[in-house]
């Protein structure tokens, strides 16, 4: 899924220049991203933006999910996967290892996991 051209293929909604700009943004990162990251990379309002990101989600075609900085991030659904937040610095990493977290009669779409991040912990040993 690098570039989008036809969104009909993947869901049933109209790909209008607004969401094609937040679609190839989401799938050309490397990491989540929230509207802040965002804004400068795309000629729409603040409320455009949520109402878009509204349809992916209902469309199943992006994950999101709100960080310690109390800003919501999203990201192209591909492969499940956990995040990692720093609970200093407010850094936001993919986990691409599988997590084996079983939980009888729950169905498991995403864990966050909190706690210093491997940076901020060398600069506490310095």
């Amino acid at each position: 899924m690098d570039k989008i051209t036809n969104l009909t293929d993947i869901t049933n909604i109209k790909l209008t220049n607004a969401r094609k700009s937040i679609l190839e943004l989401l799938i050309n990162s490397n990491k989540p991203l929230s509207y802040e990251d965002m804004k400068d990379f795309i000629s729409m309002d603040k409320a455009t933006f949520y109402r878009n990101i509204t349809i992916f989600e209902e469309e199943n075609i992006i994950n999101s999910f709100e960080s310690n900085d109390k800003k919501r991030y999203f990201e192209i659904k591909k492969n499940q996967h956990s995040h990692f937040i720093c609970s200093s610095c407010s850094r936001i990493e993919c986990i691409h290892e599988k997590l084996e977290l079983n939980l009888p009669e729950y169905k498991i779409e995403n864990i966050i996991i909190k706690g210093i991040c491997k940076f901020c912990l060398s600069k506490e040993k310095i």
